[in-house]
């Protein structure tokens, strides 16, 4: 049976006592250097131990302009016994060009086991039977039956001039994707094992590779180099967790073909997130929402599970930073709608050896679906396997939950969130543990 993930996180202890009125603590502004540290402990019977951790490192100078930083350095390591790993930098700063905002990132992440459900969100039918290895279950698959193994390099630069203070800032930004896709190596992962071993079959990815729907020129991935222009508009009044103001964008994301071989295309990414306050500095209410449609081209599909932002790019709809709840990659085709909803409540504040903490609860309702289908050919299906992918309408996956955050100086979060789906096809619920609030 696969153990799914436990994570231990370790940071500094709580200090909680009761406190009626937390707009009542006057909080230090931080000057220097400030960090915290999540290390994680994880293991799955299939992918193995996993070990390392992350870190955000903060400069704040003199403390004039606390919250905001001068600099932010984000920093991810991780591995796991069987060959995941995340090798993680990203940096952030409006001080180091004048009147622009530079955001630099370089990883590097393997994947031994990553979701792939198909394209189109229910059309492509998730058997929740296929994986399951109970003894009394006939029609059990693989518990890898919906995963392949991906590789990627990711370099990207952006840089966002201010035209009207920092409200208004005009976005210039490349990002080279160098992706490498395989089947699932099973005798990587049942090395070492002497039970619960995965059987030699073929799963999803190659019967999409074997059927065509898949194509030989994209089946092991590719190189994207991709151009990023747009406008943001942005009033909130802190970034850690705002309690007021708007953020809103459109990024035109154009990926030419360099070598004749890997389609070109472009997509726009549109978004607004607005926050309010309902108590001040206690309870707050948050919404976003993105349409991000293709404008021309054609995607290949080692592209397709993405969602565009300003500040970081994300594999697509389902799973910790879109729809919590719901699978990873569930939702992917050309064009797709997505929002999500939370209530934050700052139940306790205080300063901690001299640092700013307070500790929130979330609620949240998260909602995604495809707006505009990827096309392939469907008469390549053999009929026995016609009952996976189903002229079926698209319609809303949704899921709910509750979220924890622990927050050091505004800036420092880590949060908490499970999530469950409102619709079986869509799974069943997910843990997930990180830093930041989702938007």
């Amino acid at each position: 049976m696969n153990i799914r993930v436990f994570t231990i996180i370790m940071f500094l202890p709580f200090f909680i006592w009761a406190q009626n009125d937390t707009t009542s603590v006057k909080e230090k502004a931080k000057t220097g250097f400030s960090f915290g540290v999540v290390p994680a402990i994880a293991y799955d019977s299939d992918i193995g131990f996993k070990y390392g951790g992350l870190t955000n490192i903060y400069y704040y100078g003199d403390g004039s302009t606390y919250p905001k930083y001068l600099h932010s350095l984000y920093l991810e390591w991780s591995r796991t016994t069987k060959g995941s790993g995340i090798n993680q930098i990203i940096y952030d700063s409006e001080y180091l060009i004048p009147k622009t905002r530079v955001t630099l990132e370089a990883s590097y992440l393997t994947e031994k086991a990553l979701d792939f459900f198909g394209f189109n969100g229910y059309p492509a039918v998730y058997h929740s039977e296929y994986i399951d290895d109970a003894s009394s279950n006939i029609d059990y698959i693989s518990r890898m039956y919906y995963k392949y193994e991906r590789s990627q390099l990711k370099l990207k630069a952006d840089f966002q001039s201010f035209l009207w203070e920092k409200k208004l800032r005009a976005l210039i930004g490349f990002t080279h994707f160098d992706t490498r896709v395989d089947q699932v190596d099973i005798d990587n992962l049942n090395e070492g094992k002497k039970e619960n071993l995965l059987p030699d079959t073929a799963g999803l990815y190659e019967k999409y590779v074997d059927w065509g729907i898949i194509s030989q020129n994209e089946k092991n991935g590719g190189k994207t180099e991709m151009l990023r222009l747009g406008l943001v508009f942005d009033t909130r009044d802190q970034e850690g967790n705002p309690m007021k103001g708007v953020w809103s964008e459109v990024l035109l994301l154009m990926a030419p073909s360099f070598d004749g071989v890997t389609p070109s295309y472009a997509k726009l990414a549109l978004t607004h997130r607005q926050y309010f306050t309902l108590k001040k500095e206690v309870l707050g209410l948050a919404y976003r929402v993105s349409y991000q449609p293709k404008i021309y081209g054609t995607i290949p599909f080692y592209m397709l599970p993405y969602v565009y932002n300003s500040n970081i790019n994300r594999d697509g709809l389902g799973g910790a930073k879109t729809l919590r709840g719901i699978l990873r990659n569930r939702v992917v085709g050309d064009d797709v709608l997505y929002g999500n909803i939370e209530a934050r409540w700052k139940f306790f504040r205080r300063i901690v050896f001299n640092q700013n903490l307070y500790l929130g609860l979330t609620g949240f309702v998260d909602a995604g679906m495809v707006t505009g289908k990827y096309d392939f050919d469907t008469t390549v299906i053999p009929e026995e396997a016609k009952q996976d992918i189903i002229e079926e309408q698209e319609s809303i996956h949704g899921s709910y939950g509750l979220g924890f955050t622990f927050v050091l100086n505004h800036n420092f979060i880590v949060s908490i969130n499970y999530g469950r789906a409102i619709d079986p096809r869509d799974g069943k619920s997910g843990l997930y543990i990180g830093l930041n609030y989702l938007f």
